[in-house]
């Protein structure tokens, strides 16, 4: 049987993506003045009614944000807040359909 070292590299490329992300996520995690419990608050309060479906640290045209998703019950309508991770202010709001 012949050894194909193709699969191993794909593994462990996979891994290697996989740490740059950790690894980035946690870079981002540090630069936050603001924490995710105080950015959901922020969002929760502009949607009255809503429901965190998710939330994601981010940058975004250069700034760093948290990108929170929310839904409303007996709707389809999704409103992504997104709150300044350095100062809480409130940088955009916008309803999609889910």
């Amino acid at each position: 049987m012949k050894f194909t070292p193709f699969v191993p590299s794909l593994l462990l490329a996979g891994m290697l993506a996989a740490a740059v992300g950790c690894t980035t996520q946690a870079s981002l995690r540090s630069q936050a003045k603001v924490s995710q419990a105080d950015a959901e608050k922020t969002a929760l309060a502009k949607v009255p009614g809503g429901s965190i479906k998710e939330t994601e640290l981010e940058k975004e045209k250069g700034k760093l944000i948290w990108s929170i998703e929310l839904g409303t019950a007996g709707t389809k309508e999704v409103t992504e807040v997104n709150v300044d991770a350095l100062s809480g202010d409130i940088v955009a709001i916008e309803k999609e359909r889910d």
